[in-house]
């Protein structure tokens, strides 16, 4: 008889791994789960490097890869694809992981950073540096979507655990709601009143990897590095944080300090993203889902799971606004909501699917 997912999740808090025969398989197929993920990630990066309005053979983006002949179409893949591939990587990678410690944390399946209010903030930030401060490019902007991040993490979690029984997942889902409705009017007041900004903003808002230079990589690996090594470290914390405060306590868990880290990445991971591409919707909140199906609900597999399956849809859906449309192109934002609203509907149906 398979353990409890409880049961999974205390074992993996406590240190303990399953039973011999039932652990080793599970762990065995998670693992090729991952390796699966793994390939399928690579061949979606190839094809996003392949893939675009002007025609280029397989050996001409391997050629471009290795060596600089000057050719217009060298250019176009090491200039344009390559690190509009390289921020999709970085940016699916990020939301996924932050989804996934936002939903932990307040215990809730259905929170993400969106709903919380972390992107709203970290646009809203951005926004203002661009209609207000007048700063531009992204080492100064990142900046600002990291303090509009964090900001709006912490107001919403100290609303939610205002008052009497502290944090819950209604209270903080109710705070994102207010703070994000707040934000949102804050950020249509700016772009109304400067032509500037708004004329920036219309497609960043909307979430894209369009016209990402190759300067952006290296700013943003910094970043994204530190927050999915903190994910990632946080997992066995976190597993014993969802078993609530006085058992997590009792298995050695430093209730405040996860919390605190777990803050710490999905300010990074967030306002990174957010700074690279706009507000993206539904990766953060559906990728944790999908990967709570496929690994039940200990962490140390949910993180890896995500943080492969997000980039997969970025990138998935970034190929597919480039082809869908005979001219021009649909951003990768829209895309994402048209293929994660009906996931998210049909997971939340499901209620197996989305419990902690």
């Amino acid at each position: 008889m398979s353990p409890t997912p409880g049961r999974d999740r205390a074992r993996a808090a406590g240190g303990r791994e399953a039973a011999p025969d039932g652990g080793a398989g599970r762990a065995a197929l998670r693992g090729g789960g991952l390796l699966v993920l793994g390939g399928l990630l690579l061949l979606l990066t190839v094809v996003s490097t392949w893939v675009g309005t002007k025609d280029t053979s397989l050996a001409e983006v391997w050629r471009a890869l290795w060596s600089d002949d000057g050719s217009y179409t060298t250019e176009v893949i090491r200039e344009l694809r390559l690190p509009r591939t390289m921020v999709g990587l970085m940016a699916g990678a990020g939301l996924g992981a932050a989804g996934a410690i936002m939903q932990s944390l307040t215990r809730n399946p259905l929170a993400d950073p969106g709903l919380l209010g972390v992107n709203a903030g970290a646009s809203a930030a951005v926004v203002f540096g661009l209609g207000v401060v007048g700063v531009s490019g992204y080492p100064t902007l990142v900046w600002f979507s990291f303090v509009g991040a964090a900001l709006t993490t912490v107001v919403v979690y100290v609303l939610g655990s205002s008052g009497r029984g502290g944090a819950s997942p209604v209270r903080l889902a109710l705070a994102g709601a207010a703070i994000s409705a707040s934000l949102s009017g804050l950020i249509a007041g700016l772009t109304v009143f400067d032509a500037a900004t708004y004329d920036y903003l219309r497609f960043w808002m909307v979430g894209s990897l369009a016209g990402r230079s190759s300067d952006l990589v290296p700013q943003m690996l910094p970043f994204v590095t530190v927050g999915l090594a903190i994910a990632l470290l946080l997992a066995r914390p976190l597993n014993a944080l969802a078993l609530g405060d006085d058992l997590g306590r009792a298995l050695g868990a430093r209730i405040a300090r996860t919390r605190l880290l777990g803050v710490v990445a999905v300010t990074l991971l967030t306002g990174t993203a957010t700074a690279a591409a706009g507000p993206i919707g539904f990766v953060g909140l559906v990728i944790p889902l999908v990967a709570r199906w496929f690994t039940g609900p200990d962490l140390r597999w949910v993180l890896p799971y995500s943080m492969l399956l997000a980039p997969c849809l970025l990138l998935g859906a970034d190929i597919v606004g480039r082809v869908v449309l005979p001219r021009g192109e649909l951003e990768v934002g829209a895309v994402t909501a048209v293929i994660g609203a009906p996931v998210f509907i049909a997971m939340v149906r499901r209620r197996k699917e989305v419990s902690l």
